[in-house]
């Protein structure tokens, strides 16, 4: 991460592309003509289609703008990070630690989520939709979050709003994003619309498992295959199969591959003594249910080998790590999910067959988006980002 903020800090003026504009006392944007590019989100083979918000419709300039803002460490107390110094590409959008480093240099509390295919976490009638604990109902809502988060970009919205308004370029981009008629319009709940947008086109399904569904006589490893069957188990439609269990939480079919139930739920990661125990309570803090608390979001397990380590704290080191966690204690420890308590092939998966399942996960990876220019950190792969 030094190594990191150390980049961040070089080029930060880079980022900016020249100084402030002075503050211009009209503000008047209406000038400036507003068109916006109807945008249509498609969803890649075996994905359903994603749910986008009424009130905020994504377009060419609405995605422009927050691909800008989350790349842009405009948005912390100090201009030394962004959004993107913990949702790095090359990790499907984590950034690699156990718990995500702030401004400040303090730790924080959760492992950074991955944000590839996080459009498809939405459900529109259901109040608890993002972060480890659903603590946010909409994309938009999350995005607010980071920025004024004492342990992540340390900022105040309201500078960084005035910094939004006398910028050179940004009052610009956010007229043609949302029609705002003057610079005292801009806010955070513009740019949260904007960097959601960008977040909503995130999506991936390129991986050798895709492949094996989508393309005649491909074949994935021989391991794979065995850990692919141990996956599904009986929801093969073989009663008779192993079953370890992973795809209750991370179900999918050859039409619905996310590898997410999109759901909360108790993976046994803590022995405790009564509900009231758990050190982070996870969805019961949101809810304020007793039955919530150890409850955290059941993660889409695609990219699953880039974003180590793992779970909500980020205890896990290894994909091994996690299996050996499962085998040994998914069916013993109090309040654990259903699906993990009632278990029987769970807890009695050889060595072998703990590889084979790590092999098919592997076989979950798409790297292919590496190289999209339009996810990539445009102040750095594009010679004038604010055209």
């Amino acid at each position: 991460m030094g190594a990191l903020l150390l980049f961040v800090v070089a080029c930060r003026d880079e980022y900016r592309i020249g100084p402030l504009s002075p503050f211009n006392p009209v503000g008047r944007l209406d000038t400036i003509p507003y068109s916006p590019t109807p945008f249509a989100i498609i969803s890649p083979l075996g994905m359903p289609t994603m749910p986008t918000p009424a009130e905020n419709p994504t377009t060419v300039e609405g995605i422009k703008l927050g691909r800008l803002l989350f790349y842009d460490p405009i948005l912390s107390g100090d201009s030394t990070m962004s959004c993107a110094s913990c949702h790095q590409i090359d990790k499907a959008f984590t950034d690699g630690r156990a718990r995500s480093i702030g401004i400040a240099g303090l730790e924080g509390t959760r492992n950074s989520m991955s944000l590839i295919n996080v459009g498809f976490n939405w459900k529109p009638n259901r109040q608890t939709n993002f972060n480890w604990d659903g603590a946010f109902a909409t994309l938009e809502a999350q995005a607010i979050m980071p920025v004024q988060h004492p342990l992540e970009l340390n900022a105040d919205w309201s500078i960084v709003e005035k910094k939004l308004r006398q910028h050179a370029h940004y009052p610009r981009l956010f007229r043609q994003a949302f029609g705002v008629e003057h610079v005292d319009e801009i806010d955070r709940f513009y740019a949260a619309r904007a960097i959601a947008q960008f977040l909503r086109t995130l999506n991936s399904a390129a991986a050798p498992v895709d492949s094996f569904y989508r393309v005649p006589f491909y074949s994935l490893s021989p391991e794979a295959e065995r850990g692919m069957e141990l996956f599904i188990g009986d929801t093969g439609g073989n009663p008779f199969a192993r079953d370890a269990e992973c795809a209750h939480c991370h179900s999918f079919t050859r039409d619905f591959m996310t590898f997410a139930r999109n759901d909360f739920s108790n993976n046994a990661l803590d022995s405790v003594a009564s509900l009231n125990d758990f050190i982070d309570k996870g969805l019961g803090t949101i809810t304020g249910r007793i039955q919530d608390n150890g409850r955290f979001r059941e993660v889409t397990l695609r990219n699953i080998a880039l974003t180590a380590p793992y779970m909500h704290d980020g205890r896990f080191n290894t994909l091994e790590e996690v299996m050996d966690h499962y085998v040994e204690h998914g069916h013993s420890r109090p309040f654990a999910a259903f699906e993990l308590s009632t278990s029987t092939d769970l807890r009695t998966l050889t060595a072998q067959e703990k590889a084979d399942i790590i092999a098919f996960l592997h076989a979950l990876t798409d790297t292919s988006y590496f190289s999209r220019q339009e996810w990539q950190n445009p102040f750095v792969v594009e010679a004038n980002p604010w055209q």
